[in-house]
């Protein structure tokens, strides 16, 4: 597509900057946009829907904004990931207040296409709403809808109907592409309605494909190719990139043809290094050359579109030795993301993405065969929402990248080296501030001095951790000689200027200011000591111990007043920066600021509290009334300047769920009979596949997705004459990660066999299983006439295709069914799941006769179904399903974040499907786990109302079954919350 000087200075910010068109953008070509063009200044404005329009433009430190520098710092959530609209804002605004300026999703092709021409973009789906929100919070939107996205769902994203198609996927097979354009023609036109450059959204950045590594020749840049040009066609004007796997080089600018546009192309590499690693250095300190990760494209900015922020965990918890994703979080905790990401900042990664920051529920038959249904992934904020302790660096150095804006544009500086430590060392050639990230890859904590342009420091760096520190950053009016506390943010609120410090707890802070006039300083709490020699205020205080400390500096050299803060890091996460039309301000208190208004004198704040805490807030003058969550409160002027509540807002008050009782039960699998109706299943008499997987020499195509049968279960019956002789039935079948099959002959169980558990070896990452079930058939079962073999096969999930060999179009079902002892001929028939639920969409059912027939929904009528207590102890081939119903009375004004707790003797082997009011929330394990809690998000929950639970039990006969205790769980609660609405 060619380009009109005005779309093209739309890409490239050029117009904003008045700089010519300029070169190829190739890896090693000279950027348009000169190096030293854009000097150090505060970032753009939070983006809106503002109605105009915006550049968006970069060069080798930073993405540009209307000109100026912006560091993208960004979370991973994926919408699909909970079914829960409203409950989107509520993770936003978690976002937003905790310093991420922009959020990066996914968007799954298999979720919003059930069939060839088939999309839905309404309810849990509604694509466009989540980007409403996003713009309605103040966040950018980095947007990857593939086609492939990985991301550890069925099939990598790709639908289910794809695996029966004809071509091959991630190539140029024009097949394959037609379908694919059908789709991005469906995001797009969306997509298009809410781009930043337009005025009308918040989307910043667009990615095509994902880490596509398989096809690195013609066929691979002729894939990109049609990508970039469709993308291009299709109105999407924003930057387009790509994240390169494993950082080879792939895709740099000029790598493909993109029909003559230029400076449109981002090259990103994503990483996930282990805990145990030392930090890499992929830029600025790295070793260079193509391999080097931000070196493969030195005239586009350091972008990493997928950093670790967390590890997903296998059925059977190999990666963290069954201990779930707690042992995630503690393996790759705050300590760790201050030691890998502040490494990344050293080496001038300015476009930052952490996958993920909110994991979510792969819910349904969403998940990838490696995962299991929670994909809670160690993150930042928690499958329940609830903020974790690992919220602390991202607030810190979010809050740092957009209020400092020296980080935006930093070169490497003289070496500097520190006993025991790893020093990076850089300075801002426009202010001269220097920045300084000490790193211990030892156990055992460093204590040793810092050489600075500033003097030596005396500083400590715990094992396993990172600190920075900074000299000559402008505080406002006034300049920092040193600090041995991590600057946060410096703002200005009314009249004076405020600077936030923070560091671990009880650490003995020193700060240093310039100071060529004595200035007035007045200690506002009484940990904080404070001297004035040589033209230098010297500020000590020990952090932590009495909450925030503040020290206010006034007069000197300037008249603007500069107050102080220093906090430990669980106090620094409760401070929130909110710009508002009439000015910015500091709100110190809360769990969570969600907004902020000001009417005249009078600020309305909205956020959540946890535990018991006054407010106070900092902003323009002439503020004298503050309103928290409607409610008006008593306050105080404090001689910082700030308007304080006179009296403690209570912690959320306790939260009582009901026991689970008055269960009911009903066994199915009638399929399994000899007199069971299946004139209206499909026949299963194909003869060839466009699977991957070879049709047996002999047998009729029994792969379920060659029949419409894309998730869930699926069942077989088999007709056939005489077994007198018959010895042995063997049943071949595939599957994903922890399938199962299970056989009858003529209603009498022949046994049950499943997959192993992964291991940490490779099976770990294998997607697809395949195994033969040998039955020996009993000599009462021998008999001539007519004979039914029924077999029920839990398929689990299409892998995904990560190297680009179709591998998602591995059969999933039954493959072949051969006999000893005699050969009859038989005629196959096969059913899975209905057609796709109209509000839960196409993931959420399989092919159970409770499924087909609305047993997991709540209007279904279980009154003649028998009664049932827990736990049980059934021994039973088969399914079993149970239904209650339950209330919960959660006042409107507090947010209960429940789940669902399994809980029985590991040794019995049966698994359960839960659905709550009709939503498949998930697939319990007992003799695998690890997961025994299942999140039940408000919404799905109706947390002031009658909710109905079905659980689908499907047991073995060779263990006793249960359910054992099934009970609700409080994951966690506040007072406030978004608004609700069912869905």
């Amino acid at each position: 597509m060619a380009l009109s000087r005005r779309t093209f200075s739309a890409l490239t910010g050029s117009t904003a900057l008045g700089l010519a068109l300029g070169s190829s953008g190739g890896p090693g070509a000279p950027s348009a946009y000169a190096a030293h063009s854009v000097p150090t200044g505060p970032a753009p404005a939070p983006p809106t829907a503002d109605g105009n329009r915006h550049t968006i433009g970069y060069d080798r430190y930073s993405l540009l904004v209307d000109g100026r520098r912006l560091v993208v710092w960004s979370g991973e959530m994926h919408p699909f990931r909970l079914p829960s609209p409203s409950l989107w804002r509520d993770v936003l605004q978690k976002m937003r207040a905790h310093g991420y300026n922009a959020v990066s999703i996914y968007v799954a092709w298999n979720y919003h296409s059930p069939a060839p021409g088939r999309y839905d973009f309404t309810g849990v789906r509604d694509l466009d709403l989540f980007l409403r929100t996003a713009a309605e919070t103040g966040l950018y939107v980095i947007l990857r809808p593939g086609p492939y996205i990985n991301a550890e769902v069925d099939g990598g994203g790709f639908p289910g109907w794809l695996t029966a198609t004809k071509g091959r996927a991630r190539t140029d097979d024009p097949t394959y592409l037609g379908h694919v354009d059908a789709w991005l023609t469906q995001v797009n036109r969306i997509v298009r309605r809410h781009l930043f450059t337009q005025g009308t959204g918040t989307v910043l950045l667009y990615q095509i494909e994902n880490e596509f590594d398989a096809h690195v020749d013609a066929t691979g840049q002729a894939y990109l190719s049609h990508l970039y040009k469709k993308v291009r066609a299709d109105g999407i004007d924003v930057p387009l990139f790509h994240n390169d796997k494993l950082r080879n080089g792939y895709w740099v600018p000029g790598s493909f043809d993109t029909g003559g546009e230029k400076g449109g192309w981002l090259y990103g590499f994503d990483g996930y290094p282990s805990p145990s690693e030392t930090p890499p250095d992929w830029g600025t300190f790295g070793p260079g050359g193509p391999k080097g990760g931000a070196s493969a494209s030195p005239s586009t900015p350091g972008f990493v579109p997928e950093f670790g922020g967390g590890w997903f965990d296998p059925w059977g918890g190999a990666w963290f030795d069954g201990k779930g994703y707690a042992e995630s979080r503690r393996t790759r905790d705050a300590a760790y993301e201050r030691r890998f990401y502040l490494t990344n900042l050293a080496n001038g990664l300015t476009l930052h993405n952490v996958y993920m920051t909110f994991g979510g529920t792969s819910w349904g038959w969403l998940p990838a065969p490696v995962v299991y249904t929670s994909y809670d992934y160690g993150a930042a904020i928690d499958e329940g929402r609830n903020v974790t302790d690992k919220i602390a660096p991202m607030h810190q150095l979010g809050h740092l990248l957009q209020r400092v804006p020296d980080f935006a544009k930093l070169d490497r500086a003289a070496d500097v080296t520190a006993k025991g430590l790893k020093v990076y060392h850089l300075t801002n050639p426009d202010t001269g501030s220097h920045v300084y990230v000490a790193r211990n890859d030892g156990g055992d904590a460093v204590t040793t001095d810092l050489p600075t342009d500033a003097g030596r420091l005396r500083i400590t760096v715990p094992g396993k951790d990172a600190r920075l520190f900074t000299t000559g950053l402008k505080l406002g009016k006034r300049t920092l000689k040193y600090a041995t506390a991590e600057p946060v943010l410096c703002l200005t609120a009314g009249r004076q200027d405020i600077a936030l410090f923070a560091g671990r707890r009880d650490d003995m802070t020193e700060l240093v200011l310039k100071c060529p006039v004595e200035p007035d300083v007045m200690r506002l709490d009484p940990e904080a000591a404070w001297a004035f020699a040589d033209d230098e205020l010297h500020v000590n205080v020990p952090l932590g111990q009495g909450g925030l400390t503040r020290v206010l500096v006034q007069k000197g050299e300037t008249e603007t007043p500069l107050l102080l803060l220093f906090a430990d890091d669980a106090t620094a996460v409760r401070l929130f920066p909110y710009d508002t039309p009439s000015g910015t301000l500091l709100v110190y208190g809360p769990s969570v600021l969600r907004h902020v208004e000001l009417h005249g004198s009078e600020v309305r704040l909205t956020g959540d509290v946890t535990e018991t805490t006054s407010v106070e807030v900092w902003g323009p003058r002439g503020i004298d009334t503050l309103v928290w969550n409607g409610r008006t409160l008593p306050t105080r002027v404090t001689l910082s300047g700030s308007l304080m509540t006179t009296g403690l807002l209570p912690a959320a008050p306790e939260v009582k769920l009901p026991e689970l009782g008055g269960w009911r039960m009903r066994t199915e699998n009638p399929e399994a009979g000899p007199g069971f109706d299946d004139s209206g299943w499909k026949a299963a008499d194909k003869k060839t596949s466009f699977s991957t997987t070879p049709v047996p020499a002999g047998q009729p195509v029994l792969f379920a997705d060659d029949y419409g049968f894309h998730y869930g279960d699926v069942w077989y019956r088999g007709t056939f004459t005489g077994s007198t002789g018959l010895e042995e039935i063997a049943l071949a079948y595939t599957t994903g990660t922890q399938g199962l099959l299970m056989a009858w002959l003529d209603g009498e169980p022949l046994g049950t066999h499943r997959m192993p558990v992964p291991g940490k070896d490779a099976t770990v990452r294998q997607g697809s299983w395949s195994a033969t079930a040998a039955f020996p058939v009993r000599e009462e079962l021998r008999s001539p006439g007519r004979h039914v073999l029924s077999v029920l096969v839990r398929r689990m999930q299409h892998d995904q295709d990560g190297k680009g060999l179709d591998t998602h179009k591995v059969a999933r079902g039954l493959t072949a069914a051969t006999f000893k002892g005699t050969s009859p001929t038989v005629r196959w028939r096969i059913q899975g799941e209905k057609a796709p639920d109209p509000v839960r969409g196409p993931l959420n059912n399989g092919g159970l006769y409770g499924e087909r027939e609305g047993w997991h929904l709540p209007g279904f009528q279980d009154h003649d179904w028998e009664p049932a207590d827990f736990p049980r102890a059934a021994r039973y081939q088969g399914v079993t399903w149970y239904r209650t119903t339950f209330r919960l009375s959660v006042p409107a004004d507090i947010d209960a974040s429940v789940g669902l707790t399994l809980q029985d003797d590991p040794y019995r082997a049966y698994r359960a499907q839960i659905f709550l009011n009709g939503w498949n929330m998930g697939q319990y394990i007992n003799n695998v786990g690890p997961q025994h809690t299942f999140v039940l998000p408000n919404g799905v929950l109706r947390t002031r109302g009658t909710n109905t639970l079905a659980l689908a039990v499907l047991s073995e006969f060779t263990t006793l079954s249960g359910p054992g205790k099934v009970g609700l769980t409080l994951l966690g609660r506040a007072s406030g919350g978004v608004p609700v609405t069912p869905v």
